[in-house]
């Protein structure tokens, strides 16, 4: 198969193109960086450069491919001009006008659990624009919308709260489960469905662990040396405030406290407990929390 790989080779897209390589099958992998180009083609891929923003590119890229992977590029939360949910909205036309335009029949896109919803979810509403603009498509274009939960990796961005209270103090977590997953479980799953020869539309959640706030901080806690570690459950207010002291983006703050209180709530993982993943991904927060300690004793 020719596969077109979005993500450029970040913590996804990366161990999924080298999934898809060794079965033998012919990757183009995007990145906006000039600088990848070497990287990707070190791996067996093919570079396309270029951003998500043209779509012209992202037809022309497109063309002749049996599949797509799309997911949407990271951007800085401290922006001051970021129009987030514009920005995954008009994402997703692009990419529904390059799929239409090049004739791809099979697109396996990277949404979030929370998806099922078009408000009360915060940031996550982009997800749902995404997936529905997506399914405007015709039926003859077969997708899947892969729904991670919370990766493990956002953890990173505790760390300097760790180090200087001992603590992690947010609105969510605590006593209740927060549904956690690996990028490497993401692509093993990615890998899976883009390979299967499905067609129609489908939804399918990944996760790795389900551990509450409390789990969460012992295991890290464990890991990097301070078995003491507790994770606070503190008010919206508060938690607001912490994320506008750093200079975050007023607008995308709201809407990361509204994200966290519906994952609290449960609003957020009500249609992932109704179809939980029949088999959960292989890496544990164990595993992970290795990793983890390494960054916190080099920061």
């Amino acid at each position: 198969m020719k596969i077109v790989i979005t993500g450029s080779i970040g913590h996804i897209s990366k161990p999924l193109s080298k999934a898809l390589i060794a079965n033998g099958h012919e990757v183009t992998i995007i990145s906006s960086n000039p600088d990848r180009k070497t990287e990707i083609e070190a791996l067996g891929a093919e570079a396309a450069i270029g951003t998500f923003e043209d779509a012209e590119f992202l037809t022309h890229t497109f063309t002749g491919a049996d599949a797509v992977y799309t997911m949407v590029a990271a951007h800085s939360y401290m922006n001051k001009d970021l129009d987030l949910i514009g920005f995954y909205k008009q994402l997703g036309r692009n990419y529904t006008e390059a799929i239409q335009k090049s004739g791809v029949k099979r697109v396996v896109n990277l949404s979030t659990f929370g998806a099922h919803l078009p408000a009360g979810n915060g940031i996550l509403a982009g997800a749902y624009h995404v997936e529905q603009i997506l399914n405007t498509l015709p039926e003859t274009v077969s997708i899947t919308h892969m729904r991670p939960v919370s990766f493990y990796y956002n953890l990173y961005g505790y760390v300097p709260m760790i180090q200087a209270t001992g603590k992690i103090s947010v609105n969510y977590g605590a006593d209740r489960m927060i549904p956690w997953v690996s990028p490497l479980d993401i692509a093993e799953a990615v890998a899976e469905e883009i390979q299967s020869g499905f067609t129609g539309r489908s939804v399918r959640y990944v996760a790795s662990e389900e551990l509450t706030g409390d789990e969460t901080a012992r295991i890290l806690g464990q890991a990097i040396g301070r078995p003491e570690l507790k994770w606070e459950l503190i008010s919206s207010e508060e938690s607001l405030n912490q994320l506008l002291a750093v200079g975050m983006n007023p607008t995308i703050a709201a809407g990361l406290i509204e994200m966290y209180g519906a994952l609290y709530s449960g609003l957020l993982a009500e249609d992932y407990v109704k179809n939980h993943p029949v088999v959960m991904g292989k890496i544990k927060l164990a595993e992970f929390a290795q990793e983890f300690a390494g960054a916190f004793r080099e920061n």
